[in-house]
């Protein structure tokens, strides 16, 4: 073998990816991975099952992408037993499975030799292995540049106080770089300090700090503020050196993948008039109580216009399928007595699913009721599509007071946080909302800045956009070491 043919072996190690659990995570870090492989570099994307609900899920969904996709190649860690975890939060379940699979990611990294891994905010926990054998770990953030600020900053917050989010109600929390938010509109799992939770999402904000850089889902152009403060290292605690940011997004799917119920909505879609539509879906386990959609479709049916509705079954009142793929929901029982019959030909229930990412870009949706999820929120930006920000978990409070107050691209629905996240968002909200977003001046005035950040997205990833020079700085980086 002469020298160049082991300079391409050496180039051939591969970028190892490491999603946590969960499908939000699992896709982005795919569409990353497929990013990495078109400029040639070797991907395998180690999948960990989750602790909870329906394992087998990603299934159907790999076997698509790897079809479609031959240069990724995925390895799925051996399954780990969780034991009980003393928390109500399913994200302590995610830090244990993660930590409880170390031996076998240690196991595949000394074989793979890779030349660097990318892990998520989840997968703290790798960053021990990546230290014994010597990788290079970069994170890669699946949320936006000001929830990495906010995390990055909240050792600090925890030193200051003793007080939990919680207690702490409509009281301010102040961060970095980023508008001060409601502690209400905290991460749940942060409420209550004793909980379990608290201390591996604390754990993990300390982690931030020991990876070599961020990879964030986000445009410079889109949270400037954010990027600048933690680059400057004003989000980190006192003497704790803050690593790169890299922002290469917006990475939104590439093509609906797994589902094969798309034709009816884009069909119907088809034709209504451009520009009419209002979107409204929730996310991939954002559940509404049997009142709340009753609520919905009142207000959709007084508001006047034109909706497509993705409808999903109320949670389960039994706690052992919390995590567990609801059933197909009875619209007959869930909306109100003759609602279909009397909005047939301006509405559309769909049930369970619908091609999310294809409906954003259909011309007739002109707004999208949205849960404030990262990937819904750049996916509504790619489109040009404007929000009304309804959040329901996670990080979600956080992005809705983010896109209102910062990005100026989204305006809330008023009512869901009522007892902190208990309330019921009524009719009169509804349609209220969603005729302002389609018939108001301040509804438009809100497409125009949403076509704005349209416009600045896109140039982000066209070749010499900001995003595509970045990616492309860390991709020959990357290079050079693998054929040192």
């Amino acid at each position: 073998m002469d020298a160049g043919d082991a300079a391409t072996t050496r180039a051939r190690k591969p970028v190892v990816l490491y999603p946590s659990p969960g499908m939000g995570h699992l896709v982005s870090m795919i569409e990353l991975g497929k990013v990495f492989a078109a400029r040639g570099l070797a991907v395998t994307v180690v999948v960990v099952d989750p602790p909870y609900g329906n394992t087998g899920a990603t299934g159907p969904f790999l076997a698509g992408v790897t079809a479609a996709n031959p240069a990724m190649t995925f390895h799925r860690l051996p399954k780990v037993e969780v034991p009980p975890v003393a928390s109500k939060h399913h994200e302590s379940l995610t830090f244990e499975v993660t930590r409880l699979s170390n031996p076998g990611l240690r196991d595949f990294l000394a074989g793979a030799s890779p030349v660097v891994l990318i892990i998520d905010f989840f997968c703290n926990a790798a960053l021990d292995v990546a230290d014994e054998l010597g990788v290079p770990a970069y994170m890669f953030y699946t949320s936006g540049a000001e929830i990495l600020a906010f995390f990055l900053y909240l050792p600090v917050l925890h030193a200051q106080t003793t007080a939990n989010f919680g207690e702490m109600g409509e009281e301010l929390v102040h961060a970095p770089g980023i508008p001060s938010f409601p502690a209400t509109h905290s991460v749940l799992p942060l409420m209550e300090r004793d909980d379990p939770a608290y201390a591996e999402f604390l754990k993990a904000s300390a982690d931030l700090c020991r990876t070599r850089g961020f990879l964030v889902n986000t445009f410079r152009s889109l949270e400037p503020r954010a990027v600048e403060t933690i680059a400057a290292g004003s989000c980190a605690p006192p003497g704790v050196s803050t690593p790169p940011v890299y922002c290469i997004g917006p990475l939104i799917k590439s093509a609906e993948v797994g589902e094969n119920r798309s034709e009816e909505c884009l069909a119907w879609l088809d034709t209504q008039p451009n520009g009419s539509v209002v979107f409204l879906c929730f996310g991939s386990i954002g559940l509404f109580s049997a009142e709340q959609i009753k609520e919905v479709a009142a207000g959709l049916e007084a508001s006047g216009q034109r909706f497509l509705w993705v409808v999903r079954s109320p949670p389960s009142d039994d706690p052992a399928k919390k995590f567990d793929k609801p059933p197909e929901p009875d619209l007959d029982a869930l909306l109100p007595k003759g609602f279909l019959e009397r909005t047939k030909g301006r509405g559309l229930v769909v049930k369970s699913w619908a091609p999310q990412r294809d409906v954003l870009a259909h011309a007739a949706v002109g707004g999208f009721v949205t849960h404030c999820g990262w990937n819904s929120v750049l996916e509504s930006i790619v489109a040009g599509v404007p929000m009304l920000a309804w959040p329901l978990y996670a990080e979600q409070r956080m992005n809705r007071v983010f896109l209102e107050k910062e990005m100026r691209l989204a305006v809330a629905v008023e009512g869901y946080d009522d007892d902190v996240g208990e309330g019921t968002v009524k009719a009169e909200e509804v349609a209220a909302k969603v005729r302002w977003l389609m018939e108001s001046d301040g509804g438009r005035a809100l497409l125009e800045r949403t076509l704005a950040a349209m416009r600045r997205a896109k140039a982000a990833l066209r070749d010499g956009g900001e995003s595509e020079v970045t990616l492309a700085r860390l991709v020959e980086s990357w290079r050079e070491a693998a054929s040192a």
